[in-house]
């Protein structure tokens, strides 16, 4: 549970111009970093080509100025050392070199970023940096990397307590910053030794749990934790569906800090194991947690609907938001309409946002549509007392019924149609803060309802999807007959 009123208080600090944030690690990060990595889609198919014809793609379809700036470059691109111990790119997939690359992105206004591992090896069994780290970083700065992924693979067992893995971790921290380049470091070390404790002097993110599978809720042997360990998972695993990692993360996800996220893994919209409302329910909860939002699929062949999902600036904003603070789970329900794998649940999820606004996520994974309903009182909840804020009308925002249509989508894909101002928002010209601080209504959603004091907010939710919205104080009486039925048993 959570103190609302002491969230909002710290939303309005962020608000006044005289308050200045102190960041643990330097001054990047400072919302969850937005971009595209290729391991998903692309795994060690990755050449100079990739990259940037990627990066080109972005810029058309809108992605790089809705915020997702980073390119980074994942495993499998380099052939070991050299006689002296320096990394060595692949010069078949990289003949102008990593520096020639770093400048077009550069150009066409992007970050650009590498990988490397903690460990003897990377995952995929090319050099890794334990034991080189400023020799590494030295070269990544030469490079003029923006970003860092940095992996757990061939660890070498420095690893099996908090102590341990921090100071692995934390050579790569200091070697970087002797460089006197400035690189967001992404620790990815899979929520060994629970990371969310002690990481935020180390990076700028840190992954939570077990890599992502493009799934919603299938279970996997290899990822063996479900949630129900709360924050004792001691082996997160792989092939974690999206479900699997909410559950894990409700335990967690708290102790994200701006500047030093919790990373739940990057998104899986558009690789085609999930149906659309599953996608959306996954973009939807990756922000809401203010997650890093990495894309992973092919960019040159994305569809409409993928596009429309990852450009909605509505959710979009709520990822970037200022006070930088992530949803937490409210309750939890199982349901008897399970899916194929066996698994129905539901839940509330609720946090304060900037400005004094809430977003609330109701989250169907049952396998049929229902209607679904949440209490101020609950939305609001305190550990004791009664939150003011259930006293209060608010407005419901729909964050999704504003979503690009799919001919708009398709027209810009195509190269024939630019999105509307009021499905689609250029961070290049003004920033979240800065539109959310004006009351930008592209970024507010739309409007469709209010609730009043001591209200409840009932939504229909289809299968495996989510309602999601944003509540701000109202000042006229909205009426939306959908914002004051009486709550269903769940």
């Amino acid at each position: 549970m959570r103190h609302s009123s002491l969230f909002t208080a710290i939303s309005t600090l962020f608000a006044s111009p005289k308050y200045e944030a102190k960041y643990p690690i330097n001054d990047l990060a400072v919302t969850p970093q937005m971009g595209w990595n290729n391991w998903n889609a692309f795994a060690c198919s990755v050449n100079e080509h990739l990259l940037l014809s990627t990066a080109e793609k972005l810029n058309v379809v809108g992605l790089r100025d809705a915020g997702y700036k980073y390119i980074v470059l994942d495993d499998c691109w380099s052939v070991g050392r050299d006689g002296k111990g320096n990394l060595q790119y692949d010069p078949e997939k990289f003949p102008r070199g990593m520096k020639y690359v770093a400048d077009q992105l550069h150009s066409m206004g992007y970050l650009f970023g590498m990988y490397s591992d903690a460990g003897s090896y990377t995952c995929a069994n090319y050099a890794g940096s334990l034991g080189y780290e400023e020799q590494d970083a030295k070269t990544f700065a030469s490079w003029e990397i923006d970003y860092l992924k940095y992996d757990n693979c061939f660890n070498e067992g420095l690893c099996g307590t908090p102590k341990i893995s921090a100071d692995r971790f934390r050579v790569m921290k200091d070697a970087l910053r002797a460089t006197g380049r400035s690189v967001l470091y992404a620790m990815c070390n899979w929520g060994e030794d629970f990371p969310w404790r002690w990481a935020h002097t180390i990076a700028n993110s840190y992954r939570m749990g077990g890599d992502i599978y493009d799934s919603f809720s299938r279970p996997d042997a290899r990822c063996p934790c479900t949630g129900e360990e709360g924050d004792h998972c001691s082996y997160a695993g792989s092939h974690c569906s999206v479900m699997n990692i909410l559950n894990k993360a409700a335990y967690v996800v708290h102790n994200s800090k701006i500047g030093a996220w919790n990373d739940l893994d990057m998104l899986e919209v558009g690789n085609g194991g999930m149906d659309d409302e599953e996608y959306k329910t996954h973009f939807s909860m990756w922000a809401a947690l203010k997650s890093p939002l990495l894309m992973g699929n092919d960019v040159n062949t994305i569809d409409a609907k993928s596009l429309s999902i990852l450009s909605n600036p509505a959710v979009l904003a709520i990822s970037q938001d200022p006070a930088g603070i992530p949803v937490s789970r409210m309750w939890r329900y199982y349901v008897n309409d399970t899916d194929a794998y066996g698994q129905g649940e539901i839940q509330m999820w609720s946090g304060p946002l900037f400005g004094g606004d809430q977003v609330v996520v109701l989250l169907n994974g049952g396998n049929r549509t229902r209607m679904m309903n949440a209490t101020l009182e609950e939305i609001f909840c305190h550990e004791m007392g009664i939150a003011p804020e259930i006293k209060e009308d608010w407005n419901i925002y729909d964050l999704w019924a504003n979503r690009m249509d799919a001919a708009t989508a398709q027209s810009i894909i195509d190269g024939t149609g630019l999105a509307p101002a009021d499905v689609y928002y250029n961070v290049t010209k003004l920033s979240f803060k800065d539109g959310l601080a004006t009351g930008n209504p592209t970024l507010l959603g739309k409007l469709i309802g209010m609730v009043e004091a001591d209200g409840v907010i009932k939504r229909e939710v289809p299968r495996h999807g989510v309602a999601m919205m944003r509540l701000r104080r109202s000042k006229t009486r909205l009426r939306a007959a959908s914002a004051h039925q009486v709550p269903l048993g769940l």
